[in-house]
């Protein structure tokens, strides 16, 4: 028995109600951190640029609750043209008055009135949209699956995952480039290929990966050369040996330990921050909330994530659609990577990659994009049916 609510009765407003919650620890984390930002960015009130962002990710999440996830289908192909479009312009530095190089990587435009604008932002969503399309007709085509139609499903994800990864390295952005690859593996996880073939990539990927330290041990040079950027080996020097490498490479993660570690189990009390961190509005701002808050602070917003992870986890499994539970796997596993990588460099568990910490760290085109994609896990709530007997 079909017992089918109207899309306003199915809105899920405990997602919204953690959003809220992260929206507050956003506000509270960056206006602390404002006296301790250089000179020149002083007269930025970036709480009421980030709110400001917020609410134009509120408009994104009502305007994709307008269309039905399913017709993200018939323009899946050409949203992600256009993503792949932005990143060729910024490859040719076309137009070169707006393609902007921040910290050695070519990765924005800068847009008039509006600031700096990351397309790859905007390209996560559109491999989401276009990865979850390909398994649906791959599946919807080939109903009884064979090792060979896995290998073949397979190639045409990873094609079509290559492609802007490859754009992304050349940047170089490695943040990013990690951040699309937790997209792939995650759509690639429940896709329904065999087990047996993802254990064969693992695998695969854990010898390329032993490979490549064997070669950073035994030829140095040759790595130096021909795998890694200076300035991505700098940031690999920071990580390993930060304390060798302190005023360099090394030195944001040692402020960082020094300002987490500091704030003890329940921190020195809001605006009390001592630790000079360059910046901590953005990728730091974990940092900050671990020196005010202390233990008690920082794991009530590991809990938040937890929660909207579980939330978002609970609307795929509810959902009915194989397409809606891709979409909500894709932006599940980017969502999850990019938290996780944030607060492991903040505590040295993992090399420092520029990610921020999404709906709290300051930033534009960031914020937006994780409200659109919330917009798409609220989409695929709302039309998700009900049935009496489920």
């Amino acid at each position: 028995m079909n017992s089918e609510k109207t899309t306003q009765q199915q809105i899920d407003y405990t997602l919204l109600f953690i959003l809220f919650l992260l929206s507050i620890a956003s506000t509270l984390a960056i206006l602390s951190a404002q006296p301790s930002l250089p000179e020149k960015l002083q007269n930025i009130n970036f709480v009421v640029q980030q709110w400001q962002w917020y609410a134009v990710g509120s408009v994104a999440i009502l305007v994709t609750m307008i269309v039905d996830y399913d017709r993200f289908k018939q323009v899946a192909w050409y949203l992600y043209g256009f993503g792949l479009l932005l990143l060729v312009g910024l490859e040719l530095n076309i137009p070169s008055s707006l393609v902007q190089t921040i910290k050695g990587a070519t990765s924005w435009y800068k847009l008039p009135g509006i600031g700096n604008f990351q397309p790859s932002e905007l390209l996560k969503i559109f491999l989401i949209l276009v990865l979850s399309q390909l398994v649906v007709s791959h599946r919807e085509k080939h109903q009884n699956g064979t090792v060979k139609l896995d290998i073949i499903l397979l190639f045409k994800l990873s094609v079509t995952t290559i492609v802007p990864l490859l754009f992304l390295i050349k940047q170089p952005d490695m943040g990013m480039s990690m951040v699309f690859m937790s997209i792939f593996l995650s759509i690639l996880i429940v896709s329904g290929i065999r087990w047996r073939i993802l254990v064969a990539l693992a695998l695969l990927f854990l010898f390329l990966v032993m490979s490549l330290i064997y070669i950073y041990f035994a030829f140095p040079v040759f790595f130096r050369v021909n795998i890694l950027d200076e300035y991505q080996l700098n940031r690999f020097y920071g990580w390993l040996s930060p304390y060798e490498y302190s005023s360099a490479q090394g030195f944001q993660l040692i402020r960082s330990l020094l300002a987490i570690g500091s704030g003890s189990l329940s921190g020195k009390g809001y605006m009390q921050t001592e630790v000079y961190l360059p910046e901590p509005h953005t990728d730091f701002i974990f940092s900050i909330i671990g020196e005010q808050f202390g233990f008690i602070g920082a794991s009530l917003v590991i809990a938040l994530f937890f929660l909207l992870i579980y939330r978002m986890i609970h609307i795929a499994l509810e959902c009915n659609d194989p397409y809606g539970s891709y979409l909500c796997a894709g932006i599940i596993g980017m969502i999850t990577f990019q938290v996780f990588q944030n607060i492991g460099m903040t505590v040295g568990l993992l090399p420092i990659t520029g990610l921020p910490l999404p709906f709290i760290s300051y930033g534009g085109s960031s914020l937006a994009t994780y409200m659109l994609a919330i917009g798409i896990i609220l989409n695929v709530r709302s039309r998700t049916k009900k049935y009496l007997f489920d």
